[in-house]
C-alpha cells in the first residue's frame, strides 16, 4: 500500500478570542497521494487558509498530526521544520507574493538562494521553469511589468524551484479574470501530471473544480463531504 505524501489525522486548530475559543479546523482527516490534484472549496472564513497553513507547516495544530513522507511535522524542531517547508512544499498565493525589485528569473531563483545552491544551477533552473510556464521571454521583467496571469505563472515557477513534492495553492485564481484563471489552473494540472507532485487548491472559484481528481467541501472548519470531480 502506497504511503500518502501528506497525511493529516484528526487535525484541529483552535484560537482564543474575547468571545471564547474558536475552532478554525476541526478533526480533519486528509491524505494526498503523488500525482493527485485536489480542491478544497468553501466560503471565506470556512478554514481553508488555516488548513493549508497546517498542512504546509506554516502553523502548528492544536491537536492531531500532519505527516509528510511518514514524518510527523510535530517531531521537528523549528530549523528542521523550515528546512522541510523549503524542500517539500511549494506555496502559491492569491496575491502572488513576488518581490517587486527582482526580475521574474530572480524571483524564481530566490528559494534556491536560500538553499545555498550554486549560481549557475540557479540560473539554469529558473530559465527552465520559466520556459515550463510559458514565460521564458519575460525572464528579465519585474512584476510591475507583468500582467496578473504572468505574475501568477512566475509564482508557480518559484514554487517549483526546489522540486517540492507538494504544491499548496491558496485562492490562486482569486485576482484573475475567468479566462486567465482557467489558464493558470491548466498549468497547475499539467504540472501535477508531468511532475507527479500532489497539489491542493483552496478556493471558492468554480474554475479549478473541473480539473480536480477530488473535491473536498469545508464548512465551519469541518471537512463535511468528499465528492468525486467529473472526469
Amino acid at each position: 500500500m502506497t504511503t500518502p505524501i501528506v497525511e493529516a489525522t484528526a487535525l484541529s486548530k483552535r484560537y482564543p478570542t474575547p468571545a471564547g475559543e474558536v475552532e478554525a479546523v476541526r478533526k480533519i482527516d486528509l491524505a494526498l497521494d503523488q500525482g493527485s490534484f485536489a480542491v478544497v472549496k468553501g466560503r471565506s472564513g470556512s478554514g481553508k487558509t488555516t488548513l493549508l497553513n497546517l498542512l504546509g507547516g506554516l502553523d502548528r495544530p492544536s491537536s492531531g498530526s500532519v505527516r509528510i513522507g511518514g514524518v510527523d511535522l510535530a517531531d521537528l524542531t523549528e530549523p528542521e521544520l523550515a528546512a522541510t517547508r523549503r524542500a517539500e512544499f511549494g506555496f502559491i498565493f492569491q496575491a502572488f507574493g513576488l518581490l517587486p525589485s527582482l526580475s521574474a528569473a530572480e524571483n524564481v531563483e530566490l528559494p534556491m538562494r536560500l538553499e545555498g545552491r550554486d549560481p549557475a544551477e540557479r540560473i539554469e533552473r529558473a530559465r527552465t521553469l520559466l520556459e515550463l510556464v510559458g514565460l521564458g521571454h519575460r525572464a528579465v521583467h519585474r512584476p510591475g511589468e507583468l500582467s496578473g496571469g504572468e505574475q501568477q505563472r512566475v509564482a508557480i515557477a518559484r514554487a517549483l524551484a526546489n522540486r517540492p513534492r507538494v504544491l499548496l495553492a491558496d485562492e490562486p485564481t482569486g485576482q484573475l479574470d475567468s479566462r486567465t484563471g482557467g489558464e493558470i489552473v491548466e498549468v497547475l494540472a499539467a504540472l501535477v501530471e508531468t511532475h507527479g507532485v500532489a497539489a491542493l487548491i483552496a478556493t471558492h472559484d468554480a474554475v479549478p473544480i473541473a480539473h480536480a481528481d477530488r473535491v473536498f467541501t469545508l464548512a465551519d472548519g469541518r471537512l463535511s463531504s468528499v465528492d468525486q470531480a467529473d472526469s
